[in-house]
């Protein structure tokens, strides 16, 4: 396969990938980010204002909740088309979606104004938003690592994750300076705004986008599967020829989804509804996560080229796990600045070391011909069971405990161990010169097989 050496610079060609696939995966983290933070301040007074407020902050994670479960299905149907007819396709799509569904939520109106088909077009266009989802990270991780030199695809690969500094940067911040105005006119108007602002994030992304070109490596298999068997494999089922890295992938990605949903969202609701705390405070923490993100994740990425994929992320894993219980702590002082420093320390430093590897490190567990596929199955079914269900499965641990977070800090650490022992047995391809495939190809392996 051609490569490109590490000594070299960038091409043209793949300054194009890794800013396309950055601003993808802005946009994903953006639409996510914002959804959580309004889901833990906003939608219970918004779309569930009749209930009780316990019921309504519950109310509010579920609809959080069900848009990660249309996330697996986007996966595996943006998965194989990424995989069988190329993965540009697939992040010009999943753009456009995304915009279009996060800019609708903007436009519901309230409860108050039609009852319950408010509740219910929220959770229309939440479902939307996690169809689009599904295809965006497998897509953009295999073009950028693909196209990334040998020896720094984790630096590279670490730059979507610099995407999602970006969007917590955007989404916090907007949410936070929004925050300030009058409550009565931030819960009618205000929070709308970053959301229908998600669509001008679309047009930029398409814009960068539209010249993007398919990796030599992808263009290569795809000729060697027609050249030797006349028709291209189907990913879904290449995937799981060899299932251990299928399901290493689900739960080495466990950890990773946990960790910004139980320090960043549910840290927030924990705030606002158990310490009665202005919601503006984590909102701006988010902002200060976002900036310090942007700068951690290809350090870490460039560690993990130094060190390996694997190490990195079980010291993220482990050092997450160690976190949760101090982060907590500080959110409950009260303290503006011990709360700023809890969501660092509970998520920048090991969070994102899960983050900036994580992408990468699944994009070499599976070959080309199912790399799309195969990242997506293990990044969104683990975003499903792990950061979808996070936030509802602390509020309903620390209710049970009578507002005590000890639930949430034994939570973190079982689901940290398993992405450990998993992250351990996982086949993973080296980043070097001639590593080659970790598979032979389903149709050369035929063909011998006949002779």
């Amino acid at each position: 396969m051609t490569t490109v050496s590490a000594s070299r610079g960038l091409s043209q060609k793949q300054r194009k990938t890794v800013a396309g696939g950055a601003i993808g995966t802005l946009i994903e983290y953006y639409d996510y980010y914002l959804y959580g933070l309004a889901s833990a301040a906003v939608f219970p007074a918004v779309f569930f204002s009749s209930e009780d407020p316990v019921i309504a902050q519950l109310s509010s994670f579920a609809t959080f909740a069900v848009g990660f479960f249309l996330r697996p299905v986007g996966g595996i149907i943006w998965g194989i088309i990424g995989d069988r007819i190329g993965r540009k396709t697939v992040l010009m799509s999943t753009v456009i979606g995304m915009g279009l569904a996060t800019t609708a939520i903007g436009l519901i109106p309230s409860d108050h104004a039609i009852g319950v088909a408010a509740p219910l077009l929220l959770l229309f266009c939440r479902l939307l938003q996690g169809f689009f989802v599904g295809g965006e990270m497998g897509g953009a991780a295999t073009m950028v690592v693909e196209a990334a030199p040998i020896g720094k695809k984790g630096l590279y690969g670490a730059f979507l994750i610099s995407g999602a500094g970006v969007a917590n940067v955007v989404s916090g911040g907007l949410m936070a300076v929004l925050g300030l105005t009058p409550g009565s006119w931030f819960l009618e108007w205000g929070w709308r705004i970053p959301f229908v602002f998600s669509i001008v994030l679309a047009i930029v992304a398409v814009i960068l986008r539209r010249h993007l070109e398919e990796s030599d490596e992808f263009v290569e298999t795809q000729t060697l599967q027609l050249a030797a068997a006349g028709k291209k494999a189907n990913p879904l089922i290449e995937v799981f020829r060899h299932p251990k890295n299928a399901i290493m992938g689900i739960l080495i990605g466990l950890p990773q989804s946990i960790a910004g949903y139980v320090v960043l969202t549910y840290g927030l609701a924990f705030m606002v509804g158990n310490k009665h705390l202005p919601a503006w405070m984590g909102f701006a923490g988010t902002m200060i996560v976002g900036l310090l993100q942007i700068v951690v994740a290809p350090l870490w990425g460039h560690i993990s080229d130094r060190i390996g994929r694997r190490t990195v992320y079980i010291i993220g894993c482990l050092g997450f796990a160690a976190m949760v219980y101090p982060a907590f702590m500080l959110f409950s002082t009260g303290n503006l600045w011990l709360i700023w420093l809890g969501q660092i320390i509970g998520f920048v430093v090991f969070g994102v070391a899960m983050q900036a590897t994580l992408a990468t490190m699944l994009a070499e567990m599976f070959d080309p011909e199912a790399r799309t596929t195969g990242v997506n199955i293990g990044y969104q079914i683990s975003n499903t069971l792990g950061g979808g269900l996070a936030p509802l499965i602390c509020t309903a641990l620390v209710a049970a405990a009578g507002g005590s977070f000890w639930p949430v800090v034994v939570y973190a650490a079982v689901i940290a161990v398993v992405g450990v022992i998993a992250t351990l047995m996982a086949s993973i391809r080296p980043d070097v010169e001639g590593a080659g495939r970790l598979h032979e190809l389903a149709a050369t392996s035929t063909i011998k097989t006949n002779a």
